[in-house]
C-alpha cells in the first residue's frame, strides 16, 4: 500500500508551493503568430459545425443527439434539445449568428419540469455542465442581452438543487423531475463535484447565493475525505453518508472534472478559499511522485491509476485533458515543473493519435513501465505487444466516440507555447475527421481506430459534446488567440467559456486538512462513467473493483 506520511508530503509541497496569496502568471504566450494556413483550416471547422449541424436540423431538431448514419435521432439528455444548448457557446464563437438565434428560440420552449423521454431520471452533472453551462456562457458570450437563457439556467438548477437532500454536503447524481426525489444511490466525485464553475456564477447572475453555497460545499467535503495520496480523493463517493467508496484514485472519467475545477474555479473567482487551488496543488504534486510513469519504450509520460494497493499502468482518451489542466493550473502558479510535465502528457496523448492507422486515439490504452505492466485486466497479448514495441502503448479498447480531450490539451499546450506542431496535430485530426468519422454529411464515432478500411463500421450517434467541444477546440486552435483568450476566459468541462477578470488565487503553504483515512471505506455500486448505450462499458473492469 502507498501511503504518505504528512511530514513527508509537507516536504513535496515545499517544492512546488508559490506564497499563499498569488497574483497568477499569464497562461497564454504573448505575440502568438498564426501561419497563413491558419485560415483554411479554421474555415474547415466551421463547415464541419455548419453541415453537421444542418443535418442535425433536418432529422433531429428538438432532440438531444443526431444519429448520423441511420438519420434519427436519440434523446440521451432527457429529450431537452442537448445538441442546440450545448451548441450555441459555439455558434457564438464562429460567429454563426442566424444559427444562434434560432437556438435562442427554441431555448425559450424547454420545460425542464419533467423529462421528455420515459426514463425522468436526470443526471445533474450532465445537466449542469451541458444546460446550466451552456446557457450561462451564451449569455455572456452575447453581451447578457437574451434573458431568456439566464431564466431557463435557474429554472433547471432550481430543479436540480433537490439532489441534495438534508443537511448532505453531496448531491445524488440523479433524480426524478416530476417528483423531485433524487435516486438514491454512490456517485462520483466528479458527479459531485463539477457543479462549482456554473452555480457560482448563476448566484453571481442572479444573486441567490444558495447556488454558490450548495456547489461549494460539496467540493469542501470531497476535499476534507482522508485520502491514501494526498490531494488524490477516492472516486467513489456516498452521498448519504458522505464516506468515500473504494479506494480507487484516477484522472480519469468519474474523478477527472473534479480535479479539473479546483483550479479552474479559484482562477474563475478571485480571493476563493485556498482549499480549492492548495487541494488540487497538493494532487499534482502526488501524481508527479506517484503515479507518473515512463514507458519502456519511446519514453512516453502517463498518469497511471492507482486501485488502494497497486498502480494500474492504464489511460484513457477522457483522462488526456489532465495535460491541459495542468498547463493552464502550472502557469498560473508560474510552475515550470507543473508546464514541462504537463507537456510531456499531452505528447504521449497526441502519440495515440499519430500510432493509429485513421490518426485517432482511442478510447483506452495500457503500456509498460520500469515498475510492470499491471492493469488489473488481461496481460498484454502478443499483438499487443507487437504494437507496444513499435508505439510505447497498445489499444484496450479500441473505440472512438468524438471525446475532444486530447485536442482540449493540444490547445493549451498551443497557446501556451506558441509551438507550432500543435497546428500540425490540429489539421491532422481535422483530415482524419474528414476522412474517416465523415458519414451522410455529418460525423459518427467508429468502432476501431486502427482500422483504416472503414473503421471497423460507425457507432450511430453524435453527442452534444462534438459540437460543444471538438469543433470549439478545434476551431479555437486555429482562430486569433486574442479572440477568446485564455487569459480572459475559463472553459467549464464542457468547453464553454466563462468571462474572467484578473487571475488572484489564494492557496496555502500546508497541505488541506483531512479527515483520518477510514480502516474499512464503504463498498457500494458506482455508476457507469460516461456511458454510451452503443458500446460496452471500457471502465467495467475497474468498477467491478471499486
Amino acid at each position: 500500500m502507498l501511503l504518505f506520511t504528512n511530514a513527508f508530503h509537507l516536504a513535496l509541497l515545499a517544492f512546488v508551493a508559490p506564497s499563499p496569496f498569488v497574483s497568477a502568471g499569464n497562461v497564454q504566450k504573448s505575440g502568438l503568430q498564426l501561419p497563413a494556413s491558419a485560415a483554411a483550416n479554421k474555415a474547415q471547422v466551421v463547415t464541419m459545425f455548419t453541415d453537421a449541424y444542418s443535418v442535425y436540423q433536418k432529422v433531429a431538431f428538438g432532440h438531444d443527439d443526431l444519429e448520423p448514419v441511420s438519420l434519427s435521432f436519440d434523446d440521451s439528455r432527457n429529450g431537452w434539445g442537448a445538441t442546440i444548448v450545448d451548441g450555441m457557446s459555439t455558434m457564438l464563437v464562429m460567429g454563426l449568428t442566424d444559427l444562434y438565434q434560432q437556438a435562442v428560440q427554441f431555448a425559450g420552449t424547454i420545460d425542464f419540469n419533467q423529462s421528455n423521454v420515459p426514463s425522468e431520471t436526470v443526471s445533474v452533472f450532465e445537466t449542469t455542465i451541458r444546460f446550466v453551462g451552456g446557457f450561462l456562457s451564451a449569455y455572456q458570450l452575447n453581451g447578457e442581452q437574451d434573458k431568456i437563457l439566464l431564466e431557463k439556467a435557474q429554472q433547471v438548477a432550481d430543479k436540480l438543487a433537490f439532489a441534495w437532500v438534508g443537511n448532505n454536503d453531496v448531491p445524488f447524481g440523479e433524480l426524478n423531475f416530476t417528483t423531485n426525489q433524487p435516486i438514491v444511490a454512490a456517485s462520483n466525485i466528479a458527479e459531485a463535484g463539477t457543479l462549482t464553475l456554473e452555480w457560482t456564477l448563476l448566484s453571481q447572475l442572479t444573486g441567490n447565493q444558495t447556488y454558490a453555497d450548495l456547489a461549494q460545499k460539496s467540493v469542501k467535503h470531497i476535499a476534507s475525505l482522508g485520502t491514501q495520496l494526498p490531494g488524490l480523493a477516492a472516486q467513489g463517493i456516498d452521498p448519504s453518508s458522505g464516506e468515500a467508496v473504494g479506494t480507487y484514485v484516477t484522472w480519469s472519467g468519474g474523478s477527472d472534472s473534479y480535479f479539473e475545477y479546483l483550479i479552474k474555479f479559484p482562477r474563475l473567482f478571485p480571493n476563493s478559499d485556498p482549499v480549492f487551488a492548495t487541494t488540487w496543488l497538493t494532487a499534482v504534486d502526488s501524481s508527479i511522485k506517484t503515479l507518473k510513469k515512463t514507458s519502456t519504450v519511446g519514453g512516453h509520460v502517463y498518469l497511471a491509476d492507482f486501485d488502494g494497493t497497486d498502480i494500474r499502468h492504464i489511460g484513457s482518451h477522457l483522462a488526456c485533458f489532465h495535460a491541459g489542466n495542468w498547463i493552464l493550473g502550472g502557469k498560473l502558479l508560474n510552475n515550470d515543473t507543473i508546464v514541462n510535465v504537463a507537456l510531456e502528457l499531452a505528447d504521449a496523448c497526441w502519440n495515440t493519435y499519430a500510432s493509429t492507422e485513421t490518426g485517432i486515439g482511442p478510447e483506452t490504452f495500457a503500456w509498460i513501465s520500469s515498475d510492470g505492466s499491471f492493469t488489473g485486466g488481461n496481460p498484454p497479448s502478443a499483438s499487443d505487444l507487437t504494437f507496444y514495441t513499435k508505439n510505447g502503448f497498445y489499444i484496450t479498447g479500441s473505440d472512438y466516440i468524438l471525446r475532444p480531450e486530447v485536442l482540449e490539451s493540444n490547445f493549451y499546450a498551443w497557446r501556451a507555447t506558441g509551438d507550432t506542431k500543435y497546428l500540425d496535430r490540429a489539421e491532422s485530426a481535422i483530415k482524419s475527421f474528414n476522412e474517416f468519422l465523415e458519414v451522410n454529411n455529418a460525423f459518427a464515432g467508429i468502432n476501431d481506430v486502427n482500422n483504416a478500411n472503414g473503421g471497423g463500421g460507425f457507432i450511430d450517434d453524435t453527442e452534444s459534446f462534438f459540437f460543444a467541444e471538438v469543433l470549439k477546440y478545434l476551431y479555437l486552435t486555429f482562430d486569433d488567440p486574442n479572440h477568446i483568450s485564455i487569459d480572459e476566459f475559463v472553459f467549464n468541462t464542457e468547453c464553454h467559456p466563462f468571462k474572467a477578470g484578473p487571475a488572484e488565487i489564494n492557496i496555502s503553504h500546508s497541505p488541506p486538512k483531512t479527515s483520518p483515512l477510514p480502516s474499512s471505506p464503504l463498498n457500494l455500486p458506482l455508476p457507469q462513467i460516461s456511458p454510451n448505450p452503443r458500446l460496452p462499458n471500457p471502465f467495467s473492469s475497474i468498477l467491478g473493483l471499486l
